[in-house]
């Protein structure tokens, strides 16, 4: 029996779940409207989305179902909290149960923002009950007014290198913003090539006004809020209020957080980590790069395998292993060149292309 290949799991962020990925979940199976050719639903997932939808009822909100099935897309649905964090919670849930485990060892799971939520769950942190409850909290504590926004730049040069003159340009404007009056303006995500800034709203108008325009950068995230800064402190208040620490356990794979930190499955302290969930996590920047970095340098994997919907951290991503030069990586080109193939240092389960290396015959 050959040997299986080492991977990494990374699971997407809130704004994975657009335009181009409504109907994702219908893939997986006929039974929500798939084609001949879709994927078969297992029982287990079935179940999974089927015990989400009643959930999701009872409190009044569109199911899982509904939302993924809509004809059209509506930013004004789709990407609300309440609805995008449930449908990324389940549309990533249907990839990791289809990665073929006879082929692949998973070795940690990682995660970007939300995608921490979804780590703790599939790496067996949260059931799956709880990985609702947490992911639909944090989901929906902004449903009558989002808190500030977030705003996202490109630190990277033409080769997906990244620029310290760059950083250094938006820690100068972001240091100039915040001394002016009803201006708050921080630093919420480290994204490899980019970077997210989060701000009240004088502070995100100032930075869409005063950052140098790049292609069509700086762009605000819709309905994102301004996550991962200071001023979320009341929510991160209100989820320890909310979020008992019963729902969470010790791993069963090792996590990798937005510090780089590895949870081990025999030595988490459970309190400790949902402190860093409800806290730190919600508080302060959230380093997608570092995570990366330490999946890549610490668990050596063949491959890193990014959950759907879609494929947007896949440029992130790429950005991180040629400046950690992974299998000698220098540029965008080197990047795109090794990613034809099953030896793709990256295998992303939204690209078509690159699905059919990940999934199993048979689903758990």
């Amino acid at each position: 029996m050959s040997k299986k290949k080492r991977i990494v799991v990374v699971c997407p962020g809130r704004g994975s779940y657009t335009k181009e990925t409504l109907g994702y979940f219908r893939q997986f199976g006929r039974q929500f409207g798939g084609s001949q050719n879709s994927e078969p639903l297992s029982g287990h997932v079935a179940a999974f989305v089927a015990d989400i939808d009643q959930r999701r009822r009872a409190l009044g909100e569109l199911t899982i179902s509904e939302l993924d099935g809509a004809e059209v897309f509506k930013p004004g649905v789709h990407t609300k909290g309440e609805h995008a964090s449930s449908l990324i919670y389940a549309c990533a849930y249907a990839d990791f149960m289809a990665i073929d485990r006879e082929k692949y060892e998973i070795v940690a799971v990682t995660g970007n923002s939300m995608g921490w939520y979804l780590a703790l769950a599939y790496g067996g942190s949260l059931d799956w009950a709880s990985g609702f409850e947490v992911v639909n909290t944090m989901g929906s504590m902004m449903k009558t007014e989002i808190i500030g926004g977030q705003v996202i730049y490109p630190i990277s040069d033409e080769n997906w290198r990244m620029s310290t003159e760059k950083l250094h340009l938006v820690r100068q404007v972001v240091g100039a913003i915040n001394e002016r009056p009803e201006c708050d303006l921080y630093v919420s995500i480290y994204l490899g090539g980019y970077i997210v800034l989060g701000g009240n709203r004088g502070g995100v108008a100032a930075a869409l006004k005063e950052l140098p325009a790049v292609e069509n950068y700086p762009f605000q995230l819709i309905n994102h809020a301004a996550f991962h800064t200071p001023l979320l402190v009341a929510t991160s208040e209100r989820a320890f209020q909310c979020l008992p620490v019963d729902l969470f356990r010790a791993p069963q794979i090792p996590l990798i957080d937005g510090r780089g930190c590895v949870w081990q499955p025999y030595s988490t302290d459970v309190e400790a980590l949902r402190d860093y969930t409800l806290g730190h996590q919600v508080v302060e920047p959230f380093d997608f790069t570092r995570a990366i970095s330490v999946a890549l340098r610490e668990f050596a994997p063949d491959h890193l395998v990014l959950l759907g919907p879609g494929a947007s951290l896949g440029g992130s991503i790429g950005q991180i292993m040629i400046n950690e030069d992974w299998h000698a990586m220098k540029s965008k080109a080197d990047f795109t060149r090794m990613q034809t193939g099953s030896g793709a240092p990256l295998l992303s389960m939204g690209r078509p292309e690159q699905r059919p290396l990940v999934v199993g015959s048979t689903q758990v």
